[in-house]
C-alpha cells in the first residue's frame, strides 16, 4: 500500500481523519468538561502533523496521477469534515485496487 503515491495518501488520510476525531470526541470533552486541556495539546500537535502530511500527500498524488482541481477540493473538503477522509478513502480504494491490477498485468 505504501509502494505508490495514492496508497501513501490513503494512509496518512486514515491517519489524519482518526487523530481529528479523537480531537474533536475525546480531547475537547476532556478539556472543556472535566478541565484537561493536555488531551488538546497532544492530540492537537498530532493532528496538525498529520494534516500538514495529509495535505503534502495529496499534492504528491494528486501531480502523479493528474487529479483536477475538482478531486484536489474535494480531498481538502474531506480534511476538514470529521469524517470525510474515510468517505474519501472508500471512494479512492477502487482506483487503487485499479492501479495495482494495472501493475500486475
Amino acid at each position: 500500500m505504501l509502494k505508490t503515491a495514492l496508497g501513501r495518501f490513503r494512509v496518512v488520510a486514515f491517519w489524519e481523519g482518526l487523530s481529528f476525531l479523537v480531537l474533536l470526541l475525546i480531547a475537547m470533552p476532556l478539556k472543556y468538561v472535566l478541565h484537561m486541556p493536555l488531551g488538546v495539546r497532544v492530540a492537537g500537535m498530532a493532528h496538525g502533523l498529520l494534516f500538514m502530511g495529509y495535505l503534502y500527500t495529496l499534492m504528491m498524488a494528486a501531480i502523479e496521477y493528474r487529479w483536477g482541481a475538482k478531486r484536489i477540493a474535494v480531498a481538502v473538503v474531506a480534511s476538514v469534515v470529521p469524517g470525510g477522509t474515510f468517505w474519501l478513502d472508500a471512494k479512492l480504494r477502487g482506483e487503487a485496487l485499479a492501479l495495482e491490477a494495472a501493475k500486475t498485468r
